[in-house]
């Protein structure tokens, strides 16, 4: 099983064409080898959504993409979505607290799997946003470790906003008082995998620095590679023990980027 994840920083704007070489979202979803997608910050509603990605859903398509989605409750913010080559189980928005922001959504696969695509809004240290982003992030953790509780196998994927170690962004001195790298902010995420949560891509790649998966469009920040690794796939031990490989798919250009994010894809041995 191949799950990729990757913030569409406005999924109108992503599926674009920006030039003959750069096709944007709708030729990845075409290429890619994903049996699921995880989308964040889609910033569109249940109706306009479907229809950016219309030409590679089902049932239009044979072989085309399922989709569940959660529309955000301000136009403009939030919004995740998950595509899935097989028909979903079960489909549940939101954690308690935050049912209509748009910023959780869960399924459940036929194969037995549940899987989240994950936005945690970015903050601004001392400020109500970074009040409500921790009000979040604590009721995540409740749901998690009720997912964890119910044995099932599960992966938690999106855009944390998060860098968790020195090893997940290249500035890190420059930020240490910043949302996004706050030690309060680096021991949530620590509570998490001393939980039993598995960082997946840290079970493949064990040292830094990277790889990072957003890059500020302004400056050099992605030809240096001055990057922050907040893209993570979070995911239970029976399954993050299958795990066969993770990379992140960064652009081999700044011109053919469509988002400041990149998809992070991980594979799985099928249980």
């Amino acid at each position: 099983m191949i799950v990729s994840t990757i913030n569409v920083n406005g999924v109108r704007a992503a599926v674009r064409q920006r030039s003959a070489e750069n096709l944007g979202l709708l030729d990845w979803l075409e290429r890619t080898d994903a049996d699921v997608v995880c989308l964040q910050e889609t910033r569109a509603d249940d109706s306009q959504l479907a229809e950016a990605l219309s030409p590679v859903l089902a049932p239009a398509r044979s072989e085309g993409w399922h989709l569940a989605s959660a529309e955000p409750h301000l136009k403009g913010r939030s919004g995740v979505a998950v595509l899935s080559r097989a028909v979903f189980s079960d489909v549940r928005i939101g954690v308690a607290g935050f049912e209509e922001h748009g910023r959780y959504l869960e399924v459940d696969l036929p194969c037995g799997t549940t899987v989240a695509s994950v936005y945690v809004h970015t903050g601004e240290a001392g400020t109500d946003r970074q009040a409500e982003k921790e009000r979040f992030m604590a009721s995540l953790a409740a749901r998690m470790a009720e997912l964890a509780d119910s044995g099932r196998e599960a992966v938690l994927c999106g855009d944390w906003n998060i860098a968790h170690t020195e090893h997940d962004i290249k500035a890190w001195k420059a930020n240490v008082k910043k949302a996004g790298f706050l030690p309060s902010e680096r021991q949530w995420v620590t509570g998490l995998t001393e939980s039993g949560w598995v960082d997946v891509m840290r079970r493949v790649q064990s040292e830094g620095p990277g790889p990072y998966s957003w890059w500020s469009w302004r400056g050099k920040a992605f030809d240096n590679d001055a990057g922050w690794r907040i893209d993570y796939h979070l995911a239970t031990e029976p399954l993050a023990a299958r795990v066969r490989s993770a990379r992140v798919e960064k652009p081999a250009a700044y011109a053919l980027r469509w988002t400041d994010h990149a998809p992070v894809t991980v594979e799985f041995d099928r249980g």
